[in-house]
């Protein structure tokens, strides 16, 4: 069993990674959570028998501490991971994205390396089951994927809220409408964090399927806050639209890739939610209509699962893959928004 400290104590940590460890206590075991000042994390210490401080150094100080949980505001990522490294963990989940510049992520990652400390970036959607039954579709199909399309329709979240306008911390009862005559610089910079942020949960499968990166073709922000961006890899394109409205259609998280005449629709849960893996539709060319059983297991627990082994050798430490993630995710990021304000100018 490894015990694990926690940096944050957000949503993140109370909906998603409490009640997966919980399903999990033969080989994890929370031991100490930390907040910023908040308070929160003293009622989730005490709910999960743990110690509870207001300082991420007192988690790297804790002697029981084997695995650092990083849940911390993105900008604190590469500090919190380097300080967990610095402090003698054997492996490390830190939250997207690992590092805000690439340097960062070099740093971080040939640390992590020196020090054989086992890192898994957390993109639940790639270690989801359903994607795992998706990616076998898609390489059994009889061409080359030539497009792929994630299309994101979301609730209300404040982390993003405050990109457009003054919503106080904790405020998520409505999507405000972003002043009108938004700056193509500001508009840039949302998107930038947009797809840093959110669109990066699907990008590691999108570079699994269409692994270089060409060049934008379209990008925009759109109201009240959302984007939509269109780049190629190779003779293939990839499409990205997403969208968080305090009205309309249910939340859809999903990701197609086509190929030829056949596709494969990957539905995911909703955020926050555990009901199971993925869904997956695959279409073929001849018209018929496919889907894999639905597995029980949804990608937070397969993620925890996945590292557990990376703790206990079963499996090799990818090092150079986690890098390329994170430089297509930064790079991505910064070309849609170069292309908003060259489009402006």
């Amino acid at each position: 069993m490894w015990s694990v400290g926690v940096i944050g104590a957000g949503p993140g940590v109370s909906a998603l990674h409490l009640p997966t460890l919980a399903r999990l206590p033969e080989l994890f075991q929370v031991v100490h959570i930390a907040d910023s000042g908040s308070g929160r994390a003293a009622a989730l210490a005490h709910s999960v028998g743990a110690r509870s401080s207001s300082s991420a150094d007192e988690v790297f100080q804790d002697a029981r501490v084997q695995v650092a949980l990083i849940c911390s505001p993105p900008t604190e990522h590469a500090a919190h991971v380097l300080a967990a490294i610095e402090g003698g963990v054997t492996g490390i989940l830190c939250e997207k994205p690992l590092a805000t510049t690439v340097a960062e992520a070099e740093a971080l990652l040939a640390a992590c390396r020196e020090q054989g400390v086992a890192l898994l970036i957390g993109t639940n959607h790639l270690h989801d089951p359903g994607w795992v039954q998706a990616r076998r579709a898609i390489g059994e199909l009889r061409a080359p994927v030539d497009s792929v399309q994630v299309t994101l329709s979301l609730p209300p979240n404040d982390r993003y809220h405050r990109l457009v306008t003054e919503v106080p911390a904790g405020e998520a009862s409505s999507v405000r409408h972003p002043p009108p005559g938004l700056p193509a610089h500001v508009q840039a910079g949302i998107v930038r964090q947009l797809v840093s942020g959110l669109a990066i949960h699907d990008l590691p499968a999108v570079r699994d399927l269409l692994p270089g990166f060409d060049g934008i073709d379209y990008a925009r922000f759109v109201a009240p806050l959302g984007f939509v961006l269109g780049y190629r890899s190779g003779g293939a394109s990839v499409q990205i639209a997403a969208v968080m409205r305090e009205s309309g259609a249910d939340a859809r998280w999903r990701l197609t890739a086509s190929a030829g005449e056949a596709r494969v629709d990957v539905d995911f849960p909703p955020a926050f939610v555990h009901a199971g893996a993925a869904r997956v539709m695959v279409r073929h060319a001849d018209g018929s209509v496919g889907s894999p059983p639905g597995l029980p297991r949804d990608g937070y627990e397969a993620e925890w699962l996945a590292l557990a082994e990376l703790l206990s050798g079963g499996a090799p430490l990818e090092y150079d893959e986690q890098l390329e993630d994170t430089r297509y995710a930064i790079e991505l990021a910064g070309a849609a928004a170069a292309h908003i304000q060259a489009s402006a100018s």
